[in-house]
């Protein structure tokens, strides 16, 4: 059995950020203890820019402020959507928009794995806690009427109903 210890709500939320960028280059996440800030250190003012727009500068936890800043790389200003944010991130199968009838929103299709960061779970063995990036991008971003995320269906488990696999 691992090591266990608490795991703060903020520290949980850090490391939820931490994984979904994990596969980006681009996006570099950093915990500062000391103020208790979470820094997203962006090379793409794109990726900045929508950053800055759907992550909160403050999250609360109860009496205890987590502050999120989001630094772009020197360089000109960019506006950019889900797709730029998400480009070139491993975790993303694809982003795909529709406009339809005068209807337009925005997939994020990620990856099907299963994402893993330690927590105080105790209901896991190994004091992990698992999910999808899907669940992750619902609670880290903020603001995003138009966006769905979502996680791919290629090389997927097989689906059983109570009377066999499903077709």
């Amino acid at each position: 059995m691992a090591k266990l210890g608490l795991s703060s709500p903020w520290m949980i939320f850090y490391h939820k950020v931490e994984a979904l960028f994990a596969k980006d280059n681009e996006v570099k996440v950093i915990y500062d203890e000391a103020n208790r800030a979470i820094n997203l250190y962006v090379d793409n003012a794109a990726k900045a820019d929508v950053l800055a727009k759907h992550i909160p500068e403050v999250k609360k936890f109860g009496r205890v402020d987590l502050k999120i800043n989001v630094i772009p790389a020197n360089g000109a200003n960019a506006t950019g959507d889900f797709a730029s944010l998400f480009e070139n991130n491993g975790a993303v199968s694809f982003v795909k928009t529709v406009d339809s009838i005068g209807w337009k929103c925005q997939y994020v299709v990620f990856k099907k794995e299963v994402v893993q960061f330690f927590t105080d779970d105790l209901g896991d063995y190994n004091g992990y806690h698992s999910t999808l990036y899907e669940d992750i991008a619902r609670e880290i971003f903020e603001n995003t009427e138009g966006v769905f995320f979502c996680t791919d269906t290629q090389n997927s488990v097989t689906f059983m109903s109570p009377l066999g696999e499903w077709p």
